[in-house]
């Protein structure tokens, strides 16, 4: 199966694809959508959006995992999370591919087997799950491929 993650944020947006291959996981590419910090929201969300697309598109992927929001001190920084987490929803919809969720604490547990997991321990674990050469750069692309790879462990259970 092969699933896009996505790590939402308004000024980087985390991307991973992942393909399972019989008992194996296959990375095939991960990076980052930016966008301008001094551009207004709106053009920024539809640079995300369209980005998303683009890459729904050329890989036609089978499933779509994003990571919940999870609300944290500055409601500010979760709002503007949620409307670029509201782009790669409304693009898989479009797209007609199944999505699914997981929160921050999921993703760890799939990932390393400890919710509490700091980000360094995550990417180390990515990089030795999917036989990488080095920690996936930047830390929204390892997020990103942390959430397939978390969605590629869990999705036969969610079927059930």
């Amino acid at each position: 199966m092969l699933t896009l993650g996505i790590d939402p944020g308004t000024a980087t947006t985390g991307y991973g694809l992942l393909v399972e291959q019989g008992d194996r996981l296959v990375h095939l590419e991960h990076g980052i959508i930016s966008t301008n910090k001094s551009a207004a929201p709106q053009a920024r969300l539809r640079l995300i959006y369209t980005e998303l697309k683009r890459l729904i598109a050329k890989h036609k992927p089978e499933a779509i995992a994003i990571e919940k929001l999870f609300f944290g001190i500055n409601s500010k920084t979760a709002i503007a999370v949620g409307q670029a987490r509201g782009m790669g929803l409304l693009a898989a919809e479009e797209m007609k591919i199944p999505v699914a969720e997981y929160t921050p604490l999921q993703v760890k547990m799939a990932v390393t087997g400890y919710g509490k997991a700091d980000k360094l321990q995550v990417q180390q674990m990515i990089k030795s799950l999917l036989a990488l050469a080095k920690i996936p750069k930047p830390d929204d692309a390892a997020d990103a491929l942390a959430v397939a790879l978390c969605h590629l462990h869990s999705y036969r259970m969610l079927s059930l």
